[in-house]
């Protein structure tokens, strides 16, 4: 049988055990670390009305113009699969009222992005973010980022980096568009043939190009800062001068942009070497979004949940074999075994142990088999004769020694011998 057919689909994957037990521990982490800030979790649907991604995140920018997944439905509208998830919460927050107002939300979820699936990069993607609701306030910015890296350390990762920039006020963005376009014009003949079209549509992307020919070409660009206002300035001092007095290390990147319009003020990027040349881990920054008639200022991260588990993966290699808990395994010999062990698996498990049982009566040494495979460290055997007795064989898998057990011991001698973590 052909079952090519059913496939996932390219740059989309199944997740399974043992990887999905990782992702499962990195998500339980998340969710503890955000709520010491006070932070909550919204989950907004994976597909939107197309206009709530092309008004927050600009129509100049690659996501919009390359990365969406659009679609008309029946109804004739035009919908988009998520490819991020601020825009969404945003919307949510439309809906909250004066509530918005210095709310802390984060979500945990699937976006979609129809780019060229690479390590780390996926088609569907899962990302972690957060938005913190608020004016713009360098305390602010330096908390979030300050939450971030608690997280990463949660999660044990060790040697990443901090990059930060600013894009400054809406206000500068004319001077700076302008001042960038007089410092690169004279070699825009050597630019890419995306960033030729970038310099007349959206000229910031040009600080953000990977092709080496253009990072040579804009590594000799002024700095963004030198043609911001002195408040802009300030707002990017205090924010260095604040992570400082935490402990934070954090180096100043010229180049650093982000590639969405959104951004205002404090931009950041935290990068680690297990991740290869595209080292991103996840980035971040201070927005101003115009929604409707409502306008939300905020600062926020996403970590791209897939490359977070490469780099736990790469720092931790024992992360890699995260199992389940051992179960306990009940062997059954006859039906009336079986239906005995059915109600002693339901005690079990209801007492929070792990537990396991064939359900077709097989072969003692089928049921000893798939014992074998779920892992069990201890198997219970019951047939005609113990139900009389009102007993159970307690085997140990590891050296094969068994023992008659009284029923009303059973739950004793399972935690005296620490079978299953409680």
């Amino acid at each position: 049988m052909d079952t090519s057919a059913f496939q996932p689909i390219q740059g989309m994957t199944d997740l399974a055990v043992p990887e999905v037990s990782l992702w499962q521990r990195l998500e339980a982490d998340a969710r503890r670390t955000l709520a010491l800030y006070g932070f909550t979790e919204v989950r907004t649907p994976v597909v939107e009305q197309t206009a709530v991604f092309t008004r927050s995140l600009g129509e100049t920018t690659d996501v919009v113009q390359k990365e969406m997944y659009t679609f008309t439905d029946r109804g004739g509208r035009s919908l988009t699969l998520r490819p991020e998830g601020t825009a969404g919460v945003i919307r949510y927050a439309l809906g909250l009222g004066a509530e918005a107002d210095g709310a802390r939300l984060y979500y945990i979820g699937p976006m979609f992005r129809c780019e060229r699936p690479q390590a780390g990069r996926k088609r569907q993607f899962h990302q972690l973010g957060v938005e913190a609701f608020g004016v713009p306030n360098p305390v602010a910015d330096v908390e979030v980022i300050a939450m971030q890296l608690h997280l990463l350390e949660a999660w044990g990762l060790q040697g990443f980096t901090l990059d930060l920039n600013t894009r400054g006020m809406l206000e500068d963005r004319p001077a700076v568009t302008q001042g960038l376009a007089d410092a690169a014009r004279p070699h825009l003949g050597a630019l890419c043939e995306d960033c030729q079209r970038r310099f007349a549509t959206n000229i910031l992307r040009l600080l953000d190009c990977k092709k080496e020919s253009c990072r040579q070409i804009v590594a000799g660009l002024p700095p963004t800062t030198q043609f911001m206002s002195a408040d802009s300035r300030q707002y990017l001092d205090a924010v260095l001068t604040l992570l400082q007095k935490i402990g934070v290390p954090a180096r100043l990147n010229p180049q650093l942009v982000r590639g969405l319009d959104y951004y205002v003020h404090t931009v950041w990027e935290i990068r680690h070497g297990a991740l290869g040349a595209q080292d991103a881990l996840s980035g971040g920054g201070r927005y101003r979004v115009t929604l409707g008639e409502k306008t939300f200022d905020g600062v926020g991260f996403a970590i791209g949940l897939e490359r977070a588990i490469m780099a736990v993966q790469h720092d931790q290699p024992e992360a890699a074999t995260l199992a389940t808990a051992t179960p306990v395994w009940l062997v059954s010999m006859g039906p009336a075994a079986l239906a005995a062990n059915l109600d002693l698996a339901q005690t079990l498990r209801r007492a929070g142990r792990a537990c396991g049982l064939d359900l077709a009566t097989r072969s003692m040494k089928a049921q000893m088999r798939a014992a074998n495979k779920a892992g069990a460290a201890t198997v219970l055997i019951r047939g005609d004769q113990e139900l009389e007795q009102g007993t159970i064989m307690l085997k140990n898998m590891a050296d094969g020694s068994q023992q008659a057990v009284p029923l009303a011991d059973l739950t004793a001698r399972l935690a005296a011998q620490l079978i299953l973590k409680q």
